[in-house]
């Protein structure tokens, strides 16, 4: 499966810890991120990831543009609740694009968990169906 990930500059931390957590389930796929994000989890996990361009220069829309194309199974952004406005659009227009893409998004570990445990029991094969990339 093809994994999103991106987080806010006060959430990089914690995506390395999750992405450190779930390495091995991690490893088994396609990892996706923008610039930064992606470049900080290859460091700490070793996990081979393609990154996009930074979130702040255009990596947020290359990342929308995935999930339109169906490009993206599952997406973990973490995001600053604690923002300004004018980040607050970046996660708008994420989650909304995922909610009507029927990508599974997680804004935070407790949702991101549930979401890769249940990847690794096979409770979303069905993304497979629905991009086209039945394995």
């Amino acid at each position: 499966m093809n994994i999103g990930l991106t987080a806010h500059n006060s959430k990089k931390s914690l995506m390395e810890d999750f992405c450190i957590a779930y390495r091995g389930i991690l490893s088994k796929h396609d990892l996706y991120a923008t610039g930064t994000t992606g470049k900080r989890v290859e460091e700490v996990t070793g996990l081979k990831v393609a990154k996009l361009l930074p979130g702040s220069v255009g990596g947020d829309m290359q990342f929308m543009e995935m999930v339109e194309r169906n490009g993206l199974d599952l997406v973990i952004f973490f995001y600053n609740p604690n923002m300004t406005f004018m980040k607050e659009m970046d996660v708008y227009r994420i989650v909304r694009i995922c909610d009507q893409y029927s990508i599974p998004v997680a804004t935070n570990v407790a949702t991101a968990e549930m979401l890769i445990l249940g990847m690794e029991r096979g409770d979303l094969d069905w993304r497979l169906q629905i991009s086209g990339r039945d394995e």
